[in-house]
């Protein structure tokens, strides 16, 4: 190299070296999500089924099922997942 070609990586350096200086720490942690994801409704409260109650729901979900009703729509409603739907299905 001569020193033309010195003087200019030595400029180019300087220039790079600049906004890394202003900025000495990196921001830590966890990104702020926006306010979209903020706003989403809390899932349904699961609620355990046994008996009698269990044969009714899922008697319910088949007939529901039956009229095209989504299971993701259905899980939603009753705060279940859709694979426990189609286990029960």
């Amino acid at each position: 190299m001569n020193g033309q070609d010195l003087n200019r990586l030595r400029r180019i350096i300087s220039i790079a070296v600049k906004p890394v200086a202003s900025n000495p720490k990196p921001k830590r942690g966890r990104p702020v999500r926006s306010t979209k994801q903020k706003e989403r409704k809390a899932p349904a409260k699961r609620i355990g089924r046994t008996g009698k109650e269990l044969a009714q729901f899922r008697k319910m979900l088949k007939a529901q099922r039956k009229r095209g009703v989504p299971a993701a729509e259905l899980a939603r409603k009753h705060g279940i997942s859709s694979a426990y739907i189609y286990m029960l299905g």
